[in-house]
């Protein structure tokens, strides 16, 4: 209350005083070098953006240091949790973990999914009351566990009850990263053995066994017998030059062999391919054994047989005067096929290798002629054209057009 009493005296007083002209208050001169002596500090400089140091590429670099197998990855992972209790960062851990479990080998390892959940801070994300439940309780947390659940239904990986305990730890019972667990739980199982035909896990790192099984699945026989003629191995030259020889394997049944027998001598055996076959992710090629269409043996007919009664007759019943007789693709004869195989190279050295080996059971082969139709592969088909590409790009750069390529396109 004083300070207001004097506050308004003070302004009373100030405004009864008058300026009297030509009166003007005297400032008292100061030595400039003085002032530059007293006031040293520079006027302040408009903010600058401070680049930030992301932490990403710490855990992108920590990632590319170690070797690539599955205990170098767990290492980096453990370094990680051990390095504080809050464990910040985790979401940038977990998503370049994610990122590298490919080159690392471990994309379809359950354990090393486990340890990623793992990762994040235990009970801290957890819902507390249904509104945190209804508006997604720590969005960016719950969308970096769903991307763990996502790549694990990718490739195929089922989780246990320990992925469930993790996730209810981590995010409770009424999240969405355990609505996503349960939706896998729900379609894995039902749609594990859907396939009639499974390709084992690891049979592609050996190409001898995943031919064998190839051939026996195209052949569909099972008195079909499959033989290795070659197995991939290296050789030393006197020269010292290193041949690598690769694998050789072929398929012929009982029945191929009697009909590759009853073949008309004047006509050759094709040898047609290679004809791509897609499991998963890898893909090989295999080639065919097989006969012209046009050697076909003409039926001997029998002189005593009657000509009142025919043995058999041509007769389409179901086709009508409107109909139009177009081509039929189930029609076409393509000849019939004596043999099969599957090499690691499509070149005709190995395959003169197959031939040779088919004449130890087929002593006919080394009467006929034998007539090569390969075409190019699709990883050659692909170097092809991107060696075509750029010969058309250096073509247009001397001739100084590939603006108007880029229009015409």
């Amino acid at each position: 209350m004083r300070t207001l009493r004097w506050l308004r005296s003070a302004q009373s007083l100030c405004a009864g005083l008058r300026w009297i002209p030509g009166m003007e208050p005297q400032q008292p001169q100061v030595n400039p070098q003085l002032l530059r002596l007293v006031h040293t500090s520079s006027p302040p400089d408009p903010p600058k953006a401070t680049p930030q140091t992301s932490t990403v590429t710490v855990f992108e670099e920590a990632f590319a240091n170690q070797q690539r197998n599955k205990a170098s990855f767990v290492q980096v992972l453990d370094l990680f949790c051990g390095r504080s209790v809050r464990r910040r960062g985790h979401v940038e851990m977990i998503e370049a973990a994610l990122r590298w479990m490919p080159e690392f080998g471990v994309e379809k390892d359950l354990e090393v999914y486990n340890k990623l959940l793992d990762v994040f801070p235990k009970e801290v994300f957890v819902p507390k009351n249904f509104i945190q439940i209804y508006f997604n309780h720590y969005p960016r947390q719950q969308e970096c566990a769903i991307k763990v659940l996502e790549q694990m239904e990718y490739y195929g990986v089922t989780p246990n009850k320990h992925t469930r305990f993790l996730l209810v730890q981590t995010f409770g019972k009424l999240s969405h990263p355990l609505k996503k667990y349960q939706r896998i739980m729900y379609w894995f199982p039902r749609f594990k053995y859907a396939n009639p035909y499974p390709l084992p896990d690891g049979i592609e790192a050996d190409p001898v066994a995943l031919s064998k099984m190839c051939l026996q699945r195209i052949a569909a026989d099972r008195d079909a017998l499959a033989t290795v003629y070659q197995l991939p191995s290296t050789e030393e030259c006197e020269d010292g030059t290193v041949l690598e020889h690769v694998h050789l394997v072929g398929i012929q049944s009982p029945n191929q062999v009697s009909l590759l027998a009853e073949h008309d001598r004047s006509y050759p055996v094709i040898v047609e391919g290679p004809f791509p076959l897609w499991l998963k992710k890898t893909c090989v090629y295999y080639f065919v054994l097989r006969g012209d269409p046009e050697a076909k043996k003409k039926e001997e007919l029998d002189p005593e047989r009657c000509f009142y009664y025919p043995l058999q007759l041509d007769l389409d019943l179901e086709r009508d005067l409107g109909d139009e007789h177009t081509f039929n693709v189930d029609e076409v004869e393509e000849g019939p096929v004596y043999a099969m195989c599957m090499t690691g190279s499509g070149n005709e050295k190995s395959l003169l290798k197959w031939i040779q080996g088919l004449e130890e059971t087929n002593p006919i082969l080394a009467q006929l002629p034998v007539l090569f139709r390969l075409t190019s592969g699709l990883q050659e088909v692909s170097t092809v054209t991107k060696q075509e590409d750029k010969s058309q790009q250096k073509e247009e750069e001397e001739s100084g057009q590939p603006e108007h390529r880029q229009m015409e396109q």
